[in-house]
């Protein structure tokens, strides 16, 4: 773009001689494709019918016969790691991107604030004439910066996005989602019973962005970066396409491993001789103080279930089948449209998943994931209560890692561990029918997410910038591989790879890997000086079955050295493996301080996780100032968290309740015996923390429920959570319960009517009751 006026000016206009070089917008090159980004969640390599699975991915299909698949794509193991790295093309470490942005630190590596010197593909296409649209996952924003009173810096809108709809944060809800239009929070179109899903939702405005631009500029190329939630927890799918899947996981987790390896050999997509690692390679394994292999991240044996065990353990498969597949259908209807409308021969895909299959679930599979979150091991008497309910609103669920052993099919371990390919080597296809003659073909080079948007700027044809904004960029980490496109022959120059991720270390070097056993982040193991290194020939040995550590101890010793030098080059320490209550209560720089009192008002918009207060197992007392009109008052007051954990103040019948939602087990609510009569008061509600649960780590205490001053109910040793309500509908709403409900004594929103809320309190200083309600009333009496 031409800076300098090359005009001439005088005094009168007309004597003068415009250049418009400097003022006008870019423009692209003839004929420039459109970028399509389709960024999929937690799909380990195995999973899709393209790539061997037995999951029915048509569209993906799609894609993949008219591209290439890549055999050994690797990315970091972790999500909003993988994004960083893909958008900027760089190495996640170098961009601040070390872990996922809930469990970022102050350090170079970790800090969650992509870098403006290392600009993410977005803000290199709006420089070049491209409209820019971002739909579906962000994940690249901190806690503290996703919320309304934040800077927007490291907002879509900010990082070269012209338009954004999705949700900011690692997961959230599919049929209540967490939506963000532009910089601000929106509702969801339709309800869940009105049909609404969340993969169906993002497909639309996919469509209507676009369109929206081609009716006005029809040769202008566009980049769409696409991340559905799919198929990250909660897997919320409709029955019928759960019902699609019924017994085509009955056979188990290990026997899927075995089917779908002969399926990879067939299809070329690892070398003959491929063994299948052990479902559990590190039981044996025990940390530095003598601990065992994390009961989290313990396969149990398919044989050694019970056979409702094995009935649910299939389910849990059959419903994250379904909702890969309702989703794989929902792109499929943007394809249709890019077909039908002439782009889609001139549209560059580029499909990966962000990390290998989840762990998550646990041995046992679960019903809520929030209860990782909270440190709890789901059992499979709880997720058999709602086996019906599987998939549906009511549930938050996760498939057993049994079945991350097998959707990472043949390799070891699963999304938090860059030691092992299970949580690093991830499906990918590239496609442009117009640029790439490959049509349905692999490619085995060894290629890693950073090497993707390098790519990218070759087959465009653009050269990565000095400077971006007036920026001077940092040069790319990541190498592209666009010879190997057109040559499956042709090296690609690239040799190293240096991993890192929650404790866990590998570095790929020429077709070797070294790697750590450590139990990966939340073990809190520490002492990394004391790991274990392994060595394996990754060329021949792709599952990492046969380590040659003792064999060739010189090989090893360089590739550990060389782990350490491009940590240097890369911003690789310091390492962190904190378990999830240290890394919860870790110091951010958050807005709302330090404070133990904070003040809530409706009509205004929900306040998340980030910005909101966090109980975490304390002491809590929650005061409203509500006016009861004479014919009385319902509704909801105050809501924070959802249907898998929370609590909730509202009225029903006139008479005043509190319900604490404990991790979506059981309700525990107190009631006032008669309504609350009209006029102006104080409702509130008291817990006290009096010890923890026998046998756990669950905080239990005494509730108290007040009308003024007087209590009114009271109910001993209430559980509530130790953790976070979730990492998303965890929100806190003032006069009416969006998102999922709290209660199910309400249909929600169950918006507060017969009277007004003037505010709301929430205090965590342990306080007495009667102190807290003479202040709250004197200020509400100023006010």
């Amino acid at each position: 773009m031409t800076t300098e006026f090359n005009g001439k000016i005088a005094l009168d206009i007309r004597d003068s001689e415009p250049d418009w070089g400097p003022f006008a917008a870019p423009t692209a090159q003839p004929e420039a494709p459109n970028v399509l980004y389709l960024v999929w969640d937690d799909i380990g390599i195995a999973t899709w019918d393209c790539f061997g699975g037995l999951v029915d991915m048509p569209a993906m299909s799609r894609i993949a016969e008219r591209g290439v698949r890549l055999s050994q794509f690797h990315t970091t193991a972790l999500c909003s790691p993988t994004r960083a790295s893909l958008l900027t093309g760089r190495n996640a470490t170098t961009v601040g991107m070390a872990t996922i942005e809930e469990f970022t630190d102050g350090f170079p590596n970790c800090n969650g604030r992509i870098p403006f010197d290392t600009a993410l593909l977005s803000e290199v296409l709006s420089e070049n004439g491209y409209n820019t649209y971002c739909i579906g996952k962000w994940h690249l924003t901190p806690l503290e910066e996703s919320n309304l009173a934040a800077t927007k810096r490291h907002w879509p809108l900010s990082r070269g996005f012209e338009r954004f709809y999705g949700f900011m944060g690692g997961e959230t809800d599919q049929w209540y989602p967490d939506l963000m239009y532009d910089n601000h929070p929106v509702a969801p179109p339709a309800t869940p019973e009105e049909g609404y899903h969340l993969s169906k939702d993002l497909a639309d405005k996919t469509i209507e962005f676009i369109r929206d631009s081609k009716v006005i500029a029809p040769d202008k190329p566009w980049f769409s970066y696409v991340c559905p939630g799919a198929g990250h927890a909660p897997h919320h799918v409709f029955k019928e396409w759960a019902d699609r899947y019924a017994g085509r996981f009955d056979m188990g987790y290990e026997a899927y491993r075995e089917i779908v390896l002969e399926n990879q050999k067939r299809l070329g997509l690892v070398p003959p001789d491929t063994e299948l690692s052990a479902v559990n390679p590190y039981l044996d394994v025990k940390g530095p103080d003598g601990q065992d292999w994390p009961a989290q991240d313990t396969v149990r044996p398919w044989d050694s279930l019970s056979e409702d065990e094995k009935r649910l353990f299939a389910r849990m498969a059959e419903v994250f089948a379904g909702f890969l597949s309702y989703t794989d259908a929902q792109i499929g209807r943007v394809l249709d449209y890019l077909e039908e409308s002439g782009q889609l021969d001139n549209t560059v895909i580029v499909v990966i998943s962000d990390n290998g299959a989840s762990g998550e679930g646990g041995p046992n599979g679960s019903v809520n994931e929030v209860k990782f979150f909270n440190g709890y091991i789901d059992s499979a008497e709880e997720s058999l209560k709602v086996f019906d309910e599987l998939g549906g609103p009511q549930t938050y669920n996760h498939y057993p890692i049994g079945w991350a052993m097998a959707f990472n099919t043949p390799y070891k371990l699963f999304k938090r561990y860059a030691s092992h390919e299970g949580g690093i080597a991830d499906t990918a296809i590239i496609s442009w029918p117009k640029g790439i003659a490959a049509h349905g073909e692999i490619r085995d080079n060894y290629v890693n997410v950073a090497d993707i948007t390098p790519t990218v700027y070759d087959l465009l044809d653009i050269t990565p910038p000095a400077t971006v904004r007036g920026v001077a960029q940092k040069p790319l980490d990541g190498v592209s591989f666009k010879v190997a496109l057109e040559n499956p022959n042709a090296p690609t120059g690239k040799e190293t790879q240096f991993y890192t991720m929650l404790g866990t270390r590998g570095i790929w070097h020429r077709g070797w890997f070294a790697n750590t056993v450590h139990a990966a982040s939340p073990a809190g193991w520490s002492h990394f000086d004391d790991d274990r290194w392994e060595l394996y020939h990754v060329d021949a040995d792709r599952s990492q079955v046969h380590d040659l550590a003792a064999e060739y101890p010189e090989k090893l010793d360089e590739l550990k050295a060389l782990w350490f030098s491009e940590a240097q080059k890369y911003n690789g320490l310091p390492l962190g493996d904190l378990d999830i209550f240290e890394t919860m209560s870790r110091w951010r720089p958050t807005l709302s301080g330090e404070r133990s009192a904070y003040v809530y008002y409706p009509g205004t918009a929900d306040v998340g996780i980030g910005a909101v207060v966090e109980l975490r197992g304390r002491s809590f007392a929650v005061l409203a100032e509500v006016e009861v009109d004479p014919g009385g008052a319902n509704g909801v007051v105050v809501k924070h968290g959802g249907a898998h954990g929370g609590y909730v103040m509202y009225l029903q019948g006139g008479r005043l309740h509190f319900c604490y939602n404990f991790l979506g087990e059981y309700e525990q609510t107190l009631a006032a015996p008669d309504p609350v009569p009209p006029g102006l008061h104080t409702l509130g509600f008291t817990y006290t923390v009096t010890g923890t649960a026998e046998g756990s780590h669950t905080p239990i205490g005494d509730a108290e429920l007040f009308l003024d001053t007087e209590r009114v109910a009271s109910l001993a040793e209430m559980r509530s959570q130790p953790g976070t309500f979730g990492l998303a509908g965890a929100s806190l709403s003032v006069g009416r319960n969006n998102g999922s409900p709290v209660s199910e004594a309400y249909h929600p929103p169950f918006a507060f009517a017969g009277g007004r809320i003037a505010r709301v309190n929430i205090d965590t200083s342990g306080a007495p009751y009667v102190d807290l309600e003479r202040d709250f009333a004197r200020a509400f009496a100023r006010d």
